[in-house]
């Protein structure tokens, strides 16, 4: 599969519209899709299991998206086969007033996954650039009182220095956004309404959101282009089909796993050592209990 088609180049502009929502790259449905996921799920599996006993590396998965593009749904079908040991999950919502009482980052930066985990943001820090960017308002509750016109250069800078020092300092960044249709939106939001199993998942801040869409794409398309670095890189992925969309991220997990070199640590003498009296004792008590 080539996902490089979906990552959005730090060398030039991007415009949103030259990416397909609906894209399927060969995949006629779901079924044909499956045996792949589960083979990358398997894979991505074995080699959390050597970055855990490494611990030399953290990788951190950033996922963005509007509502109901398939953020939850891609943490449970892709990363369903992790164990949950080593991962860390983490919601940004709306800061709590200790979170509002700290520079924007500091709740992010103290969820960042330790050397050997992989860490899923569910939303993240681009919030700042995104929903601060819609709504002015809520500079005003970090104790910004007008928005300044270069205010978003400046945090896109300092997004990217963040971002530069993680990687600088064992953290590999992996930012997922999920290209979901406006059209798309509308029948899912439709299905949380009609459907009773999915009503507790309808919100009415989802219609206001949605009202502002031209204003998010803006949004978007900007942080892209400015945010998308050789060590962070954006994945603009396909979200109309969320089949689809769980097989190319998680092939693109397990490529950039796979890009680390991963290996188990090496057996000092001690742990020789140890092996062998541990070896010597199971057969000795296997002995005595024939």
């Amino acid at each position: 599969m080539n996902y490089e088609q979906f990552r959005i180049p730090s060398s030039r502009k991007i415009k949103i519209t030259d990416y397909d929502p609906a894209a399927t790259d060969g995949f006629k449905n779901k079924e044909e899709a499956q045996g792949k996921l589960a083979a990358g799920i398997e894979r991505m599996a074995e080699l959390q299991d050597m970055l855990y006993a490494s611990r030399q590396r953290a990788l951190l998965i950033v996922l963005q998206g509007m509502d109901t593009a398939g953020k939850d749904s891609a943490i449970k079908h892709v990363l369903s086969g992790l164990n949950p040991q080593g991962v860390r999950v983490t919601s940004f919502k709306q800061p709590t007033e200790e979170e509002l009482y700290h520079e924007y980052l500091w709740r992010a930066h103290k969820a960042i996954p330790e050397r050997g985990f992989i860490g899923i943001f569910n939303r993240s820090y681009y919030e700042e650039v995104l929903v601060a960017r819609v709504h002015p308002e809520v500079l005003e509750r970090e104790g910004i009182s007008e928005t300044r016109k270069a205010l978003w250069k400046t945090r896109y800078q300092e997004i990217n220095d963040f971002e530069h020092y993680l990687e600088q300092n064992c953290v590999v960044i992996l930012k997922f956004a999920l290209n979901l249709s406006k059209a798309e939106q509308r029948k899912r939001l439709l299905e949380r309404i009609e459907n009773t199993e999915k009503n507790w998942k309808f919100a009415l801040s989802d219609l206001t959101e949605r009202k502002h869409w031209s204003k998010y794409m803006s949004a978007y398309e900007a942080m892209f282009n400015h945010t998308s670095t050789e060590w962070a890189p954006w994945y603009f992925i396909p979200a109309d089909h969320k089949w689809y969309t769980r097989v190319v991220v998680a092939d693109i997990i397990v490529s950039t796993l796979k890009s680390l070199n991963l290996k188990y640590p090496p057996v000092t003498p001690e742990q020789k050592k140890l092996l062998a009296e541990g070896k010597k004792m199971l057969e000795e008590e296997a002995a005595s209990a024939q």
